[in-house]
């Protein structure tokens, strides 16, 4: 049986879990709404327990959950939705519990603190988010952590910031990556010049692998910082470096993802976020690794040449946007 139990797996942060897990010889569970999308993820994976589920049926979530002594969620939802985040999770949260779930690791996001008072942010930032986003996020989290409180479960948050790496298209840095390798134009999400910070995707999953082990982990909040700051004109030089091209972009700030918005509910979304464009939120956790150790973070110039040559053996496949 399935100790831990990957709920959302088969996105990019779940499969780097499952890697990680993989290299240690544990089995785990990856449970989805596809199982077409499971078995293509994990499907060779003779230590993945494959189970789909449907949140809106409370057997469905007991079943998914039976048998398991971690969860970790990773369920998304569309950019335009976010109002189904506390739902879901109040439903996972009710399952989990009657299946006898001892411990859940939610994955989290910065949206809940809102604009940053300091840089860079700990963890005993308030939690003071004035977007729509913000809030359903911080809902999601104060049941958790509620149900943590009161004694019916162990848990902990984990907060990444942007991410990227091989195969990661839910990335701002997508765009640029495409461009790098097929040609065409990147359309990108301005401005380009503000610090920020991006954490390479394959160096989660290690250290969620060592978080759930550390017993000192749960009922906190915990950051895991990307490679240090940077900019995303950094980063698209540095694909013009490994390239040798030039990348032609087209860059809309918050005015121009509006009026994109209207004919278009994802862009529409990402307008109530360029704050976090404009407004530089960059994380310490420096209290994480104290509690696990040291962490290895992928230099960004190491994680760009590798993502690029992922997407240089797909480039036949994958156009770029013209």
């Amino acid at each position: 049986m399935s100790k831990i139990a990957l709920f959302g797996a088969a996105g990019a942060i779940g499969q780097s879990i499952a890697t990680a897990l993989r290299a240690r010889g544990q089995a785990y569970r990856v449970v989805g709404r596809s199982e077409a999308s499971l078995r293509k993820a994990f499907g060779l994976d003779p230590l993945a327990e494959v189970v789909t589920w449907n949140p809106d049926s409370p057997a469905s979530v007991i079943a998914a959950a039976s048998g398991v002594e971690t969860l970790i969620y990773m369920v998304g939802v569309n950019y335009w939705q976010f109002e189904l985040h506390p739902e879901l999770m109040r439903k996972t949260l009710a399952g989990a519990l009657v299946a006898g779930v001892k411990n859940i690791v939610l994955i989290g996001t910065v949206y809940p603190y809102g604009r940053a008072k300091a840089n860079p942010v700990r963890e005993d930032h308030p939690r003071e988010p004035h977007t729509f986003k913000g809030r359903m996020r911080k809902a999601q989290e104060d049941l958790l952590l509620q149900a943590h409180a009161d004694g019916r479960i162990n848990a902990t948050v984990l907060r990444l910031p942007d991410f990227y790496g091989p195969g990661v298209e839910a990335s701002l840095l997508h765009r640029a990556v495409l461009a790098a390798v097929n040609g065409g134009v990147a359309d990108m999400v301005g401005p380009l010049d503000r610090p920020h910070e991006f954490v390479y995707v394959p160096d989660v999953g290690p250290v969620v692998a060592r978080l759930v082990d550390t017993p000192a982990a749960f009922g906190k909040i915990w950051h895991l910082a990307g490679a240090g700051a940077t900019t995303q004109q950094e980063l698209i030089a540095e694909m013009q470096r490994v390239t040798g091209t030039k990348l032609k972009l087209r860059v809309a700030g918050k005015t121009m993802l509006r009026l994109i918005g209207l004919f278009n509910p994802f862009m529409r979304e990402l307008a109530e976020m360029n704050y976090l464009m404009t407004e530089p939120l960059l994380m310490d956790d420096s209290a994480l690794r104290e509690l696990i150790g040291p962490i290895r973070k992928t230099p960004y110039t190491e994680g760009i040449r590798e993502t690029l040559a992922f997407a240089s053996g797909k480039a036949a496949h994958t156009p770029a946007v013209a």
